[in-house]
């Protein structure tokens, strides 16, 4: 059994050895949360694609305002869960369980650092690059754990390698996380070799002996050595809630702004979380409030705090299960019939009605073909650096990246850390400046 006492630690990654405790009155995973806020990887969120095209005279949702929305989810799931644990274990009063909310928190503002540009179509651009692509012939080249991480890359991973890998030799700079909260974004926590058909894990070879380190002192079931697998670190179940309770809420609400979805669609969709006399009472509230957005998004705030209450329900239901390392699935699906039955509806009408919609297709095919095509460039010029057109490519990527390390491996990954970190209008104007379909701009 996992024990609360050691999952929640304000030790620090990256500086273990010079750890003190702050004397102010943020607690050190309040200090996690302001972190991420004011860091240049998360401010690139607001740049990157959710679902729907970026910008449009249609505010929709992008990776930032998601992180932001899963965050508030994410700490009242944490807050309702850290009162109830503490009424039913009243010996863990001196512990740090209070702060789960907070911990929830912040990890949920980094659970998307890692991924690409346009959304998930990034992450297959990326992975089939390298399984199907002009990348195919690298296997030869590169160590076999490498080669599974490329050819299964995956956000989540990425995130945790942007969050901790600068860290490994220096003493100081950087995020320097609280391992609690490094352990709550790994949803996966396992190797690349076990990522099967869907290609998820959680950490790249290159951070393995991180995440070893962060498991081991808080404590986390280790499932099998070779490969590497744990079991998942509690509070990962209320980062996932959060993330799919938002995910898909938003979608069905931007769907609806776009007229993706009807209003009477929507209307539907989200009062079918709930009993008839319920759904009396809420349609009385639109005699009130006229406006339509404002009725679909009063409808949508009920549905959040109906599904948070009920994720929270969940996770304390099955607390000897999460803590023994043998809980299966997510919390989604172990609700009540009832909103399971409407979040399992509103995931089908998503699939066939939103996610293969035109201008999500669109944006997917485009995104494909920009990253496929400056994987492609890169990493011709980081195999071959002496060619005169490799130098141009390598010199406009920022120091901060080993595009110049000893290995070829190493190189390869700079370019994954280069290309991934990119927002949407970045990688567009970088794919366009390549192929010479624009010029900068001379005064």
């Amino acid at each position: 059994m996992m024990n609360w006492n050691t999952l929640i630690s304000p030790k620090r990654f990256g500086l273990e050895e010079y750890h003190r405790p702050q004397e102010e009155n943020r607690s050190e995973f309040q200090r996690d949360y302001d972190r991420l806020v004011f860091s240049a990887p998360f401010r690139r969120l607001q740049n990157k694609t959710q679902v729907f095209p970026l910008p449009g005279s249609i505010f929709v949702h992008n990776r930032l305002t998601h992180s932001l929305e899963v965050s508030c989810v994410g700490r009242s799931l944490g807050n309702d869960v850290s009162k109830a644990l503490l009424d039913i274990h009243p010996e863990l009063r001196t512990s740090y369980v209070s702060e789960i909310g907070a911990i929830v928190s912040a990890a949920c503002l980094a659970h998307d650092l890692g991924n690409p540009p346009f959304g998930h179509s990034g992450e297959r651009a990326i992975s089939t690059y390298f399984s199907e692509g002009k990348g195919m012939e690298l296997q030869a080249l590169l160590p076999e754990a490498q080669w599974e991480d490329l050819i299964h890359f995956e956000g989540n991973a990425n995130a945790f390698r942007l969050l901790t890998h600068q860290f490994e030799g220096r003493r100081k700079g950087g995020y320097v996380l609280t391992y609690s909260t490094l352990a709550s974004i790994v949803k996966y926590p396992y190797a690349s070799t076990l990522a099967g058909t869907k290609s998820k894990f959680g950490f790249f070879a290159t951070e393995e002996a991180s995440f070893r380190r962060i498991a081991g002192s808080l404590g986390m079931k280790r499932l099998n050595e070779a490969p590497l697998r744990y079991a998942r670190h509690p509070l990962v179940y209320l980062v996932e809630a959060a993330d799919d309770i938002c995910y898909q809420l938003m979608d069905i609400e931007d769907a609806h702004k776009l007229r993706i979805l009807t209003t009477r669609e929507t209307k539907e969709l989200f009062l079918s979380y709930f009993p008839e006399d319920r759904q009396e009472h809420m349609q009385e509230i639109f005699r009130i409030v006229s406006d339509v957005n404002e009725q679909i998004a009063y409808l949508r705030s009920c549905v959040v705090g109906l599904l948070v209450k009920e994720c929270a329900q969940a996770f304390l239901r099955n607390e000897a299960s999460i803590l023994a390392g043998s809980f299966q699935g997510t919390l989604i699906t172990h609700i009540a019939d009832l909103p399971a039955a409407a979040y399992a509806h509103c995931s089908e009408v998503a699939a066939e009605k939103i996610y293969r919609s035109r201008d999500v297709v669109d944006i997917e095919l485009a995104g494909f073909r920009i990253i496929s095509t400056l994987l492609e460039l890169m990493i011709e010029a980081v195999r071959s650096p002496e060619k005169a057109y490799s130098q141009l490519l390598i010199n406009r990527v920022s120091t901060q990246y080993s595009i110049r390390a000893g290995t070829l491996g190493e190189r390869i990954q700079a370019v994954l850390d280069y290309v991934s970190g990119m927002t949407d209008v970045f990688a567009l104007d970088l794919y366009r400046k390549i192929n010479g379909n624009s010029l900068p701009e001379f005064s």
